[in-house]
């Protein structure tokens, strides 16, 4: 089969390319022909590429109807809002904050949650509404009860489902807080990532029930977590793939900017000079970046890129007390290092690269979550292969 941007754009198109990816099973084929995307897209939006967390230029379908069109229909996500809806410009705002997820990701995800006609669902995330009438068509919408923080899409994603047939409950509120007066839960889906995941989602999901979430620490590198709720208020399970999805807006953070942690001095300030044979390029795939993040707690990287193709990268910890950088230039093998503060975040990376290497460099499949109970109370285990081989502890 040829690529899919080679291809007429449309849902039977769209279909045979999630078929055949093995996103879209046949269970789930009949939601999706009763549940066209395009219903659930505004008229304004900024397509993506899947793979990438890049938007294109601005799409209105009364201007641009065909490119419109194949936008909704390509395996791609499409932003639908930027900056809390506070940016309408023609261009690009700061940083999206809705959207409708790549198809792949939806129905992958929906796959994981297991789920059944009669379930009780809690989704965590309207967005649009697609992924609600997709549940809705699934299980019943009086069996689905949709939380969204958005006063605005919440409103036109209510739109969209009443449209389309459907009237699950929509709830307007902090998805963080779930939706007890509905509970408890068989199953809970959020389309939105957290570095922690809500005690009021494990208290309203029914002892073995499923929780279906993105998860990712501080230092980036996502994936999607399946966890089974315990008798006990614990739940556990495997990561089942990569993800990237816009932070639960209750667990967003604000980051302070380079000139806090320098003193108002320039780069490079007090830190202290060395030189590194490890590529800042060899930390930037998402699954290592997970797999540091799990080693490397309450630190996060950030690029300076120049025209020349080098790059800067940044490391800083959320308490602001330490930071590093290391300079990558093309075609070297030895690269100069900055660190400054307690902390030696270039060195914490270096031997979090070592050990994701010596583990036999595991990708998502092989890490777990367990949330709750053991020696660490209330916090978050992370683990590799096994529950008891504890390799990151979010508290």
């Amino acid at each position: 089969m040829t690529g899919y941007d080679d291809m007429a754009a449309g849902p039977e198109r769209l279909a045979a390319v999630l078929v055949e990816k093995g996103a879209l099973t046949s269970d789930w084929l009949p939601s999706y022909e009763a549940v066209p995307r395009h219903l659930f897209v505004p008229e304004v939006i900024w397509p993506g590429r899947g793979g990438m967390n890049k938007q294109e230029e601005r799409v209105v379908r009364g201007e641009e109807p065909a490119a419109w069109w194949a936008a909704v229909y390509r395996d791609a996500p499409v932003t639908t809002q930027w900056d809390d809806g506070t940016y309408t410009g023609p261009g690009r705002g700061r940083i999206p904050s809705s959207s409708s997820s790549m198809p792949t990701m939806v129905f992958s995800m929906l796959d994981a949650l297991n789920v059944e006609k009669g379930h009780w669902v809690l989704e965590i995330g309207t967005g649009t509404g697609w992924n609600a009438a997709l549940l809705s068509h699934r299980v019943g919408a009086e069996n689905v009860v949709t939380v969204e923080v958005d006063d605005n899409s919440a409103r036109d994603a209510r739109r969209r489902l009443a449209g389309a047939g459907f009237e699950p409950v929509t709830v307007v509120g902090d998805g963080a807080e779930g939706y007890a007066e509905s509970g408890p839960y068989d199953r809970v889906i959020a389309t939105c990532s957290v570095g922690r995941v809500p005690r009021p989602w494990l208290a309203q999901t029914k002892p073995g029930g499923i929780i279906v979430a993105p998860w990712g620490p501080v230092y980036g590198g996502e994936a999607v977590v399946r966890l089974s709720v315990a008798g006990d208020g614990t739940a556990s399970g495997r990561f089942v793939g990569s993800s990237a999805f816009m932070r639960l807006r209750a667990q967003r953070a604000a980051r302070q900017h380079v000139r806090e942690y320098l003193g108002g001095r320039d780069w490079p300030a007090d830190g202290v000079r060395s030189t590194t044979f490890l590529s800042p390029e060899a930390v930037g795939d998402w699954h290592v970046m997970f797999a540091i993040g799990v080693r490397v707690p309450d630190a996060f990287p950030w690029v300076e890129p120049y025209d020349d193709g080098s790059y800067t990268l940044w490391l800083r910890d959320t308490a602001v007390t330490s930071w590093a950088t290391a300079d990558y230039v093309p075609g070297r093998v030895e690269y100069e290092v900055r660190q400054s503060g307690p902390r030696r975040l270039w060195d914490e990376v270096v031997a979090a690269h070592r050990w994701w290497e010596g583990r036999g460099r595991p990708g998502f499949e092989r890490f777990g979550l367990t949330v709750g109970g053991g020696e660490h109370g209330g916090g978050e285990r992370v683990w590799l292969d096994d529950p008891c081989d504890v390799v990151g502890v979010v508290t």
